[in-house]
């Protein structure tokens, strides 16, 4: 093609595009005549919208209000950007958003602005059968000959000559097929005054059609949901959910809720779709906290692209970020300094832990640091009666009399140490925050608070959040899953006087990974017991739906470390085959030394990176690279695993201590095993006795 050439094929269909447009525009003219008010200026602007159709938009004209006796919705346009209930207004004076309300000269118009919500909740909840997602549904006010470009509330406000722009600007949310589907679900709940509908076929549909096709699309709209969630950009896949799902985001809780499930089954789409939900229905603040820091950044971004109208209402944070911007606020100076914290309990150790009973249980002191800050601090423990009688829950091991005393002896060591280097912990930030919110609750509240990764985080971190939200209807919404907790310890949401009966969930269904990963990731932990806050599991083998069936699971097993770097290099660069190729890859690690080690290794091979604690979710060509705790939360399309078995046992005789040692490692394996959509390569060295490790699980 010679110079230009391109360009002026573009400039060719654009001419096309808009001599269609115009074509249409003359047809939904005479189409809109048939409104009952058929004033010159709402003709005007419903042709305007109507010709929309030439790029694949689907409008309903004139509909009766389902449950009403004459009312009627104006149009509901069905397209590749959503579904939108619109409403077309004809005012003289100019319409305003002042102070929250809707007003024309002197009048107060807000009762209009209720009646097209209303009828935007009858259309979510029609649509809702089909696994559309509230945020795919918007309200819409077009006014005749005036420019506007405003929101109140969910509802957006255009001028008539606003409106083909907006819409067309909205990101891509609906396949072809799921426009179908959506436009003939709605035509049935909706009925016609007349038979006034345009689609891109030029000429209205007839009743015949419409049952025709419904037969066929409910099928189009799931197959197409599933192409979508798998290879759409996101605006597609957190567009449909399955129907179990919406109906959990919609639902009215009495009291403090919880939704859990095993790895991939959608419990943080729910969530951040819930947000949404309780967002466009409310003017209070809503908190979206979760443990690991790099997941809220992520979590807003995909939540500003799925639901911008009004992502400002909803603050994603981590725990411990929230509780010490809360503590500065109220001017409560916590010196956090971590370092010197852990130089603290090092010394505590070496003074009255080296040479005590806790040696028996564990001479690592590692495993009576946890003991500190998941058990003692975590729970908030404040005399030694209380520890040598609290049931350590997620700690396997168990502890005599003496052994608890002898712990107890090195936390108050560590705690003398601590205070006299004037420092806290992560632990003090939360007992801080709670004991301050306790003391003076917040103002203004949060209308809700939802948990994310909710076994993560510690007795007293479940306290503060459950002080903050109440017990109040849709206040507190937990998420999570027992078997993908990655650190010690545990709790009962009892404890936390944190009541659910009634109010649970469980989703069975994965969405993410393919069988073949989903099936190996399973197998490591299937013999492991595992707690999840309302009791214990005995085994780790859980009923699992599927609906991926393709992808696989790539076992590498190297001579040595320098044959598995190389061949770990090969794979990925294999896999690069275009733009944007590196954006949907993971390098996942154990540790940070190796972090450090791979991120040299990539970027030496000409491998863009792009580390997990810098990534907020939007697209990157670049491989990810972070630990498996920092990969909580987030799926790609590929994910290699290097040196993945070099912390398994070789052996299932081990010491207690030991035993659980090894459990939270399989499931911080797991929880890094299930991120795999597509492609799931495990790197193993066979020096380290890899091979001999996955025999000894595989015969037990």
């Amino acid at each position: 093609m010679g110079a230009g050439g391109s360009a002026g094929a573009r400039g060719r269909r654009a001419r096309e595009d808009a001599l269609e447009l115009a074509r249409r525009s003359r047809e939904a003219y005479e189409l809109a005549g048939r409104f009952e008010a058929a004033a010159e200026a709402e003709r005007r602007v419903a042709a305007t919208l109507l010709s929309l159709t030439a790029l694949g938009w689907r409008l309903l004209v004139d509909r009766r209000w389902p449950g009403s006796r004459s009312a009627n919705v104006d149009m509901i346009t069905v397209g590749p950007g959503g579904v939108f209930v619109i409403d077309v207004k004809r005012w003289r004076d100019v319409p305003r958003v002042d102070d929250g309300r809707l007003t024309a000269g002197a009048q107060d118009r807000d009762g209009e602005v209720r009646k097209l919500l209303a009828m935007t909740r009858t259309a979510e909840e029609q649509v809702a059968a089909l696994g559309l997602s509230p945020v795919a549904v918007r309200p819409l006010m077009v006014f005749a000959g005036h420019r506007l470009d405003t929101e109140l509330g969910r509802v957006r406000l255009l001028g008539d000559p606003d409106a083909v722009n907006a819409l067309v600007a909205e990101p891509k949310r609906l396949t072809p097929a799921m426009v179908r589907a959506v436009t003939a679900h709605l035509e049935e709940a909706f009925p016609a005054y007349e038979t006034t509908v345009l689609d891109e076929r030029p000429r209205a549909s007839t009743s015949s059609d419409t049952e025709g096709e419904a037969l066929f699309a409910v099928e189009e709209v799931e197959q197409a949901a599933m192409e979508s969630l798998l290879h759409a950009p996101i605006e597609q896949w957190m567009t449909f959910l399955h129907a179990d799902q919406v109906a959990l985001a919609r639902r009215d809780w009495s009291g403090p809720a919880r939704i859990s499930g095993p790895a991939g089954t959608g419990k943080t789409v729910v969530g951040l779709h819930r947000a949404a939900h309780l967002a466009a229905r409310g003017t209070g603040r809503i908190l979206y906290v979760t443990y690991v820091n790099n997941l809220p950044r992520v979590q807003g971004q995909l939540f500003r692209r799925m639901a911008g109208t009004f992502a400002d209402r909803v603050e994603f944070t981590s725990l411990h970020a929230w509780a010490q911007a809360f503590l500065a606020d109220r001017g409560v100076h916590v010196p956090l300094k971590r370092d010197r914290a852990a130089d603290a309990f090092s010394r505590a150790w070496v003074s009255v832990g080296r040479d005590s009973l806790l040696t028996e249980i564990d001479p690592n002191p590692g495993y009576w640091e946890e003991e500190i800050h998941y058990v003692i601090k975590g729970r908030g423990l404040s005399s030694l009666d209380e520890y040598r009688s609290v049931a350590r829950y997620g700690r396997r091991t168990a502890l005599q009399t003496a052994h608890r005393e002898a712990a107890w002896l090195l936390y108050e060591e560590y705690e003398m140490l601590r205070g006299e280097r004037g420092v806290c912990d992560f632990s003090d930030v939360l007992l801080a925050a709670l004991a301050e919110l306790s003391e003076r609750p917040a103002d203004p509240p949060y209308a809700a608070v939802i948990v994310d990764e909710i076994q993560d985080l510690t007795l007293t971190g479940v306290r503060l959040l459950n002080a903050l939200a109440g017990d109040g209807p849709n206040g507190l919404l937990l998420i999570g899953d027992g078997q993908q907790a990655v650190y010690p310890g545990g709790f009962r949401l009892g404890e936390a006087g944190i009541g659910i009966k009634g109010r649970g969930a469980v989703l069975r269904t994965n969405y993410r990974n393919a069988a073949e990963i989903l099936q190996t990731a399973m197998e490591l932990v299937s013999d492991d017991p595992f707690d999840d806050l309302d009791g214990p599991s005995p085994n780790g083998r859980r009923s699992v739906d599927l609906t991926y069936h393709d992808g696989r699971v790539l076992r590498v097993e190297a001579a040595d470390g320098a044959d598995h770097d190389q061949r770990l290099v090969e794979a990925i660069k294999e896999l690069a085959d275009g733009p944007g190729a590196f954006a949907d890859m993971a390098v996942l690690c154990r540790s940070l030394k190796e972090i450090g080690d791979y991120h040299r290794l990539l970027t030496r091979a000409g491998i863009p990176v792009l580390r997990l604690e810098n990534y907020d979710g939007r697209p990157v060509d670049a491989v990810k690279l972070g630990t498996y705790r920092r990969a909580k939360g987030l799926e790609f399309k590929y994910v290699f695993l290097p040196h993945h078995d070099a912390d398994l046992p070789a052996s299932t005789k081990e010491a207690a201590a030991d035993q659980e040692r090894a459990e939270l490692a399989r499931r911080q394996l797991f929880v890094a095993m299930t991120r795999a959509r597509d492609l799931l390569w495990l790197g193993s060295v066979t020096g380290t006795s890899g091979r001999a490790r996955r025999e000894d699980r595989r015969s037990r």
